[in-house]
């Protein structure tokens, strides 16, 4: 741990090599600690070796952190591989640090943050499927044109979403549709 923590004043060269070793480690604390140095110092090999934990790596917790960390390396880059992830990765957790990644990078464009929510509400999972109406809200609330499809169809799925199982779900919802009426 106390190695890693000094890798903070490596260069990126001398950094790389030694968290994509971690990241091989078996502690999960290690591999989780190695991919976000990864998410850090930003290279091709440390995106390359991201993209292989999210793929291959057994602990959930650790497949979170690697997708959080590929987030940074920005949208462009890391959309394909994050969005092939939330469908093929059934674990809350990782489906939720994705999600979150996601919604905190401005150039997120509508039809993107559109396709992710839709991939979300599908879930059996009420967290995941929050913040895939967190992310319709968000289409709501930047919307330039009330009448453009995304943000109608975004529209459509936030109503359907007041009769949600789950009432957090029908907050978020409640919560998002009041504020796209108060803002026009």
């Amino acid at each position: 741990m106390p190695a890693l923590v000094s890798l903070r004043e490596c260069t990126v060269e001398e950094a790389t090599p030694l968290l994509l070793l971690g990241v091989e480690q078996t502690p999960f604390v290690i591999r989780s600690i190695s991919c976000a140095g990864l998410g850090v110092t930003r290279s091709v090999e440390g995106q390359r070796g991201l993209e292989r934990v999210l793929r291959e790596d057994g602990d959930a917790n650790v497949r979170a952190e690697a997708a959080n960390a590929l987030a940074s390396y920005g949208v462009e880059q890391a959309w394909p591989v994050l969005i092939q992830a939330f469908a093929a990765d059934g674990q809350w957790l990782v489906r939720c640090s994705i999600l979150a990644a996601l919604a905190e990078q401005p150039e997120m464009s509508p039809s993107r943050l559109l396709e992710l929510a839709r991939l979300a509400l599908e879930d059996g999972d009420g967290t995941v499927r929050v913040g895939g109406a967190e992310l319709l809200g968000r289409i709501l609330q930047e919307a330039g044109d009330p009448h453009d499809a995304i943000t109608l169809e975004a529209l459509n799925a936030m109503t359907k979403l007041q009769n949600d199982a789950d009432h957090r779900v029908v907050a978020v919802a409640l919560d998002a549709l009041v504020s796209s009426r108060a803002g026009r």
